[in-house]
């Protein structure tokens, strides 16, 4: 996306921003950082996030008439639980969330699709191809039917992302790829959290004699 500086180019300051860091999920109103430029009812800035074990930076349009950020960077992400997810899956799954956020929703599909390759190589299901490698991971874990049907639809969906003449899906567009990226946080938690939590209730239960 490009922001052209059109006409007269006025200082102001002043403009709250309020969102969440990209940086540290804090969610408050950021620090000025020297002064705005205003041009055509468009505020552009740079912002410093309130939590002192961040101090992130962040640059922003905002538009004055509607009071809406436009756009800022870097891109807020959508947040997910990282804990105890392996490695090779965090990063795959993290970058199918980077993707989304800059707009980049043929190549987020992609790394869902990734992700789920790689839970299978983790769990040590083994096929042929990703579709057999899914039914084989069905019978390695404890996970609802929904989870499995559900990652064979995203496999779909990664399909017609990397592949011109699959057509399961009408398109490949932002709404297909948040549905998606929020059902693999529920195949993430069931597969590497769900047991983790539970150790930590029974850990709160009064010792037995």
């Amino acid at each position: 996306m490009i922001f052209k500086l059109n006409g007269q180019i006025q200082a102001s300051s002043g403009t709250r921003i309020s969102t969440r860091c990209p940086h540290c999920g804090h969610n408050g109103t950021f620090e000025s950082v020297g002064n705005d430029a205003q041009n055509n009812n468009r505020v552009f800035g740079l912002r410093r996030c309130p939590n002192g074990k961040c101090f992130g930076h962040l640059f922003f349009v905002y538009n004055n008439q509607n009071g809406e950020i436009i756009i800022t960077h870097p891109s807020d992400t959508i947040p997910f639980d990282k804990e105890n997810i392996p490695d090779k899956v965090l990063n795959a799954f993290q970058e199918a969330i980077i993707s989304h956020a800059n707009n980049c929703f043929i190549a987020s599909a992609i790394m869902i699709r990734k992700t789920l390759e790689e839970i299978c190589l983790n769990r040590g299901a083994t096929g042929k191809n990703l579709y057999a490698r899914l039914e084989d991971l069905g019978t390695k874990i404890v996970i609802p039917k929904e989870l499995i049907e559900g990652m064979q639809e995203l496999r779909l969906l990664g399909n017609d992302a990397a592949h011109i003449e699959s057509n399961t899906f009408d398109e490949v567009g932002k709404n297909e790829v948040e549905i998606s990226i929020e059902f693999t946080k529920e195949i993430l938690k069931a597969v590497y959290q769900y047991e983790s939590l539970l150790g930590k209730l029974r850990s709160l239960k009064k010792p037995t004699e």
